[in-house]
Order: structure tokens, then sequence, then C-alpha cells
């Protein structure tokens, strides 16, 4: 089978599932269309014997490669919250789905996460497998930068990054801050299985089609033992945030204590105040709850919580604000639309976020026997 629609080129080679992100012009973000065409080609790839694997790449503006995901499309969120659009709940139930599609899936999911992977592509990639890297890989989940909280199942992953030298809050540090992750510093974190230089991916590519596979487990060996070398040499290099007090300021209590932890004259705390001074105040709150609560949830309990979340985002209700009042819809049009980078936060100051304001994004605006992912067991 061979499906290749605008967005995404679905191929199967042999006994492999090939899929190419190809909507290079907006770094592979991930629009309503794509996210149906992943579900279905896997869905289709799961029940087809002759499919032992799936490997799933992204695209640039020179060809392969070079950008895997920048997340979801994010403009499209903007005009569907101001239109009314009720694709936009589709949007996130069917991604949310997607997510644990992969998280889940009875085959080797394999995710070569060259360039950018952020948001969205996190989603499509943390579930695998094996997690490639390379030397190009800008990895994070910036959604605060926005007014969203990193979903796609970011309490789960985040709250679980691991490694020998990992601070136990670092997932609470990327969530808050938005930090971008080099390829190195995602396998020390536990975000990433493998690295590999990225001028060995198109013959690694080429090398995976031409080959008779005899099962998914051999086509997972054989990555791992090309990519040996780079990963070890990776795990040599000592992370750059290796001697910053992560800990002792991102297992704070509240946002506002982490605030008044930074107040120090080293360049990483006066870095790190001015990421979270960047941010929304109460989507700082709320996504600082999400990551501790996600700490204890299985994956289907954290998507479903982060579909409640990103329903009361756009609809605030709780604080008597929708559409472009939304720090959602005001990140973005800061960002992405207007360009200004001058989002006008409600509240401004995060002392001035209470917990009346953020405990009701908790609470599911559905009961459980309709909640739109009470399929995800």
């Amino acid at each position: 089978m061979t499906t290749f629609t605008t967005d995404v080129h679905a191929e199967r080679v042999g006994h492999l599932g090939l899929i190419t992100l190809n909507r290079p012009k907006a770094l592979n973000a991930l629009s309503l269309a794509m996210v149906r065409e992943l579900n279905h080609v896997l869905q289709q790839w799961q029940d087809d014997a002759q499919v032992r694997a799936v490997v799933v790449r992204g695209s640039n503006k020179e060809g392969p490669f070079g950008a895997f995901c920048a997340g979801g499309d994010i403009r499209y969120f903007h005009q569907a919250a101001l239109s009314g659009d009720a694709t936009l709940e589709d949007f996130f139930t069917e991604e949310y789905s997607l997510n644990y599609l992969i998280q889940n899936y009875t085959k080797p999911y394999i995710a070569l996460m060259d360039g950018i992977v952020m948001g969205g592509g996190m989603g499509i990639s943390q579930g695998a497998a094996l997690r490639v890297v390379t030397e190009r890989t800008k990895m994070a989940m910036p959604e605060t930068h926005i007014g969203l909280f990193p979903d796609v199942g970011g309490g789960y992953f985040l709250s679980r990054c691991h490694g020998v030298a990992c601070p136990h809050h670092f997932g609470e540090y990327l969530a808050l801050t938005g930090h971008v992750l080099r390829g190195g510093d995602a396998l020390h974190v536990g975000l990433a299985d493998m690295c590999v230089d990225s001028s060995a991916l198109p013959e690694m590519w080429e090398t995976l089609r031409q080959q008779d596979w005899t099962s998914g487990e051999a086509v997972v060996a054989w990555l791992r033992e090309q990519c040996q070398a780079s990963t070890a040499t990776s795990m040599a290099k000592s992370p750059v945030w290796l001697n910053a007090p992560i800990d002792c300021v991102f297992g704070l209590a509240t946002v506002a204590a982490m605030e008044q932890a930074l107040q120090g004259t080293d360049d990483w705390s006066i870095q790190t105040l001015k990421a979270l001074h960047h941010q929304s105040p109460l989507m700082l709150c709320v996504t600082l709850e999400q990551i501790r609560r996600g700490r204890h949830m299985t994956l289907a309990q954290d998507l479903r919580m982060e579909r409640d979340l990103v329903r009361h985002c756009f609809q605030t209700d709780h604080l008597s604000r929708r559409g472009v009042s939304s720090e959602t819809v005001e990140g973005i049009r800061a960002l992405v639309v207007d360009k200004d980078n001058a989002p006008k936060w409600q509240p401004e100051r995060i002392a001035d976020v209470t917990p009346e304001m953020v405990l009701p994004f908790f609470e599911s605006p559905w009961p459980a026997a309709a909640h739109p992912l009470r399929h995800l067991s």
C-alpha cells in the first residue's frame, strides 16, 4: 500500500512501513488532515502481517530530513478559535488518540528525529520503540510561549525524564521554560535513545528500503548498531545544564516560589527567570499542576486530563473568557499572527495567579462515560 496525500507520504516497501511528513514550508506542523492520515495508515499497518516495523521521518525545503515536526498548526488553532470552527475539538481528540496509538503500537515504530522536534512532533515520537536524534535536533515543548501547556502526553513523558545526571524535576524545567535540547542532551534525560550524524541518514533510509527484514526487532537492532558510535560520543559529553540548580528551583511547590528562587545574579538564574517572565503566568501555574499530576498517571489518564485542559484553554468559562480573550489565542496572536511578541497576559504577574484560576482547568467538562477519550484504556 502506498498513499501520497499532500502532506503525508506513506509507503510500504518490503516489510517496512515508511512515512515522510511532507509539509516542509510549515516545518511539518500537523494539520487535522495529517493527523487523520497518520491514524489511518498506522491502524492499517498494525493489522497488516506483511508490515513488521514502521519508520517515520520529516522533510525540509531541500529534501528529506532536516525538520521532523514543529508541532500542531497553531495558525489553524487561532483561526478556528476565532471563527468557532468545531473541527478544533476534533483535532485535539484525534491527535491525542494518535499519540496513544503510537505509544501502544504493536510493532516497532521508529522515529528519525532530525531537526526541529517540538510540541506535536514530540507527541508522534516519544512513544516510539526507538527514538533517533542527530546533532541538528532541536527538541522542546514550548507551548507556554503561546499561552498553552505541553500537551500530546507532555504531562506523562516530561514528568518521567530520567538519566544518570538528570535532575528529578527536569520535566518541570522543560515544561515551564520551553528550554530547547540538542540531540545529545535529549539522550541524557531519556527523551531519545540513540544518536547518529545527520549526514548518515539518507544512506540509512535507503538501506532500510533495500533490505528484506525478517522482523521488526531486526530493524531496531540494525539501527542501534548504526548509531552506536555516535551515541557513545554524545553520552560522553557533559550536558550544559549539569551544574544548574534545577531541582532546587523547579522542585519548589509553586511558580511564585520558583520566581523568588531565581533572583540570583548568575547567568542561568537570569536567563531562566527571563524565560518564565516571557510566558503566560496563568498557564505556567496550570502547567506545573499538569506535570505534577501527570507524574502519577497512566498515559491514558494523562491524555484525558490534557483533553480537559485544552478545552478550558479555548473556553475558559470559569474566568468568563473565550475566543480572543483566552491566553492561548492571545499568545498565538502575539507570536505568530501579529508577531509583535507583546502578549497581554491576564493576569500579568505570576504573583497574581490564584488557585481559583488554576484548579477549574482540571475539572472535566464531560462525564466519564461521554469523555472524547473514554476509549483509551
